[in-house]
């Protein structure tokens, strides 16, 4: 049984706070649930003691009958400070919803009430469930904010869109359901192998598209499940995650920073930015090796189509041009879609000529592997050596190169 403390700020999605208590404490863990004084106005503390079995503050001044012990947990003999004895018990402090005030408090290191005292106080994973109208969500200085509490650690459960609050009004900004909240701090509970903790991991993921008028391109079949699945396994070992995510239609792992580009040359630029700052490489998306020489910028109508000609000229090489800047420190690992018996001696020859760490290799030839489905084998070769991952799913492809990836690193 892990022990939760949920922070509940103020905000009308506060009432889904009590279905993920309902769900936490039906899953076995432990809750305590401390509020602030605007979340009052939508749901009231009876509510969130009766689910819990334990006292709701809401003022760091009131005291805690419990002396900060959580269900199940015998009390201490002395009185605590209480809000330095919440999150001192605790496995995982989650904030549900948070508001925009809040995590501008959260951002600015302020502890003005108890959530964000507590907040200060907390050595254990925190996570922050922003909730709030779109418009608040999207500004700059909200996205500013939400970007300070990723750099320092802090999980951010990224917000659905779809009906808001106020009436009639779409968008993002609604809180995650409490399921996914809840997967969120079981995840954060795991304790995962922390090996790449504090490490800056670069990843891409999907496929390029290079445009041929306002409505056709030429693309791939690149889904980005893999690259998505490597920003998941590093993230859960501590590592600091950003994903350029060419084409991705699949939701960001709750945690990781993404950047969405739709060609070759979006994508050199982007990774180009990110490089520099990066420890690790990991270069997973699938990016076209030709693109248009001209771009029509409306849609091509049929009498162009039925004579139409596309001129194709190549597009950089983005892998082997970060290479080229590379620093000390840094590992770099490419990834291979071949087809055909002489695959791994191909992907070998890469890892040479790109002065690559590793290169990954799958056989794009079968249906089961590779783009756009659930599962993937692979090749990891590197100058240690070679080694075979068999079929399984993504996720714990993922955690195999990982694994390889650590062996790579400096201090690995």
């Amino acid at each position: 049984m892990s022990r939760i403390l949920l922070g509940v700020s103020g905000g009308i999605a506060a009432y889904k706070a009590l279905e993920l208590v309902r769900l936490a404490t039906a899953a076995g863990h432990a809750v305590r649930v401390v509020q602030t004084p605007a979340s009052r106005r939508f749901v009231g503390t009876a509510s969130f003691a009766a689910l819990t079995g334990a006292p709701v503050l809401v003022s760091e001044f009131e005291h805690d009958p419990a002396r900060g012990a959580f269900p199940g947990q015998a009390p201490p003999a002395h009185e605590p400070i209480g809000h330095l004895q919440l999150v001192a018990n605790a496995d995982a402090y989650l904030i549900a919803p948070a508001s925009a005030n809040t995590l501008a408090k959260l951002a600015a290191g302020l502890a003005d009430n108890l959530l964000t005292s507590c907040a200060l106080a907390a050595h254990c994973p925190l996570l922050v469930a922003p909730a709030m109208n779109n418009r608040m969500y999207e500004h700059p200085a909200t996205q500013a904010n939400l970007a300070t509490l990723r750099e320092r650690g802090v999980i951010v459960v990224e917000p659905e869109a779809g009906r808001l609050a106020s009436r009639g009004e779409q968008g993002i900004g609604r809180l995650a359901e409490p399921a996914r909240l809840l997967a969120a701090c079981e995840a954060a509970l795991a304790s995962p192998r922390q090996g790449l903790a504090g490490v800056k991991v670069l990843i891409s993921a999907g496929g390029t598209r290079e445009p041929i008028d306002s409505v056709r391109f030429i693309g791939n079949s690149s889904s980005g499940r893999m690259g998505l699945a490597l920003a998941q396994a590093a993230n859960r070992r501590g590592a600091r995650v950003t994903v350029v995510a060419a084409n991705v239609a699949l939701p960001t792992p709750d945690g990781v920073r993404r950047r969405d580009v739709v060609t070759a040359a979006e994508l050199q630029q982007a990774c180009e930015q990110e490089f520099g700052d990066c420890d690790v490489l990991l270069m997973a998306a699938a990016v076209a090796d030709f693109t248009p020489a001209h771009t029509s910028d409306g849609k091509l109508e049929k009498a162009e189509r039925e004579r139409l000609q596309i001129e194709l000229q190549p597009t950089a090489d983005v892998l082997a041009g970060l290479s080229a800047r590379r620093r000390e420190g840094q590992t770099l690992v490419g990834f291979a879609a071949e087809h055909g018996d002489r695959a791994l001696e191909r992907a070998r020859g890469k890892l040479l000529d790109k002065r690559l760490d590793a290169i990954v290799v799958n056989d794009i030839s079968r249906a089961d592997v590779g783009f756009d489905v659930d599962h993937n084998e692979v090749t990891i070769i590197s100058a240690a050596g070679e080694r075979h991952v068999p079929r399984a799913s993504k996720a714990q492809v993922a955690e195999a190169i990982l694994d390889a990836v650590e062996s790579l690193r400096p201090s690995g």
